[in-house]
């Protein structure tokens, strides 16, 4: 079950302050009322409060005076939506003789424990925290169950990705169209820190810029026997870029620094350039494309199909999800005073 933290977020924190600011009688008491009818079953007040808690807290908290009564009653019509359609989802798996077991929800909390790295006594403690009982908890585990029973039986087995939507997305999103004149670059870097104005001893200096320079020599070393360079500059790179892969985009002659031009004009595309000194570290290149231009592709194709092939599917099944529910809704009796 593929992002399970998506699928069934923790329960939002308690606080005593959100009963405070709905509607309540001379003597304190909470005035509850149905706020829903969803076919034969209601919505309550209660019920919307209970589920909302720690947002309440968080707009009292963080939204200006003048505005938390527009944003609660925003929060209470989203919370309503999502009820009604929690309600209807499990109407629809009673109408098909769906069921879930202890054990199936045993598993799904054991897998979103696994996705978030958790272990159970955190849950249980974060549960505490945002005033949240076990038993609620697992109901809406099971509920995400029963929807991705409905999704299997009613919507996955309509969704097919061809080969063709595939590449047509690689070609999209892997390609580039780089203009003649243009160099297409990732860069890796590694720093050993700036030492202007610091009054250090000249053999820390050197110290540290032996050390950065051996470290680039070891990744340098590993891009030039063919390791992929984009994760090499993931996993060492200390510049910004890292979180791109290297990816610096394109360069024209003109705009590159002095060291830069110096290290990739001479290169071929594919090429790992030389190890260059900078005022702060070490830099090396790759160089993706030459001044000539033409497409550069950012990934084999095949080390990226079945990435594409989720990214499509996941895609293509938010939206068969959306017309599923609607419909469900369009057939339901739904009535609200909210």
């Amino acid at each position: 079950m593929r992002d399970i933290k998506k699928n069934f977020p923790l329960l939002i924190s308690a606080c005593l302050w959100c009963l405070l600011i709905f509607s309540s009688s001379a003597s304190g008491e909470v005035v509850d009322r149905v706020v829903a009818e969803v076919n034969n079953e209601v919505i309550t007040l209660s019920e919307i409060e209970e589920e909302g808690k720690g947002l309440f807290r968080k707009i009292a908290l963080e939204v200006p005076a003048q505005d938390r009564l527009s944003a609660i009653e925003q929060v209470r019509k989203d919370i309503l939506r999502s009820m009604i359609d929690q309600k209807l989802i499990e109407q629809e798996a009673a109408k098909q003789g769906l069921m879930v077991t202890n054990e199936e929800i045993d598993l799904m909390v054991e897998q979103m424990l696994q996705a978030s790295n958790m272990t159970k006594e955190q849950l249980l403690d974060q549960l505490e925290e945002n005033g949240v009982d076990e038993a609620s908890y697992r109901s809406n585990v099971a509920t995400q169950i029963y929807q991705n029973k409905l999704l299997n039986r009613d919507v996955r087995s309509k969704i097919v990705i061809t080969e063709e939507a595939i590449l047509d997305y690689y070609d999209t999103s892997y390609t580039k169209h780089i203009p003649e004149g243009g160099y297409y670059l990732l860069q890796i870097g590694i720093d050993w820190g700036e030492t202007e104005g610091e009054d250090l001893p000249s053999e820390v200096i050197e110290q540290r810029k032996l050390s950065a320079r051996e470290r680039a020599e070891r990744v340098h070393k590993l891009a030039r026997s063919g390791s992929d360079f984009k994760e090499l500059a993931r996993k060492f790179s200390d510049l910004p870029s890292a979180a791109e892969g290297g990816d610096i985009g394109v360069f024209e002659e003109s705009e590159m620094a002095s060291y830069m031009r110096s290290a990739v004009t001479s290169l071929n595309p594919g090429e790992v350039s030389a190890i260059i000194e900078t005022p702060v570290g070490f830099q090396f290149f790759k160089l993706l494309s030459s001044k000539e231009g033409g497409i550069v592709t950012l990934a084999p194709y095949a080390q990226v199909k079945e990435e594409i092939r989720e990214a499509l599917y996941n895609q293509e099944l938010r939206r068969e999800f959306e017309e599923w529910i609607e419909k469900i809704r369009s057939e339901a009796y739904i009535r609200t005073s909210l």
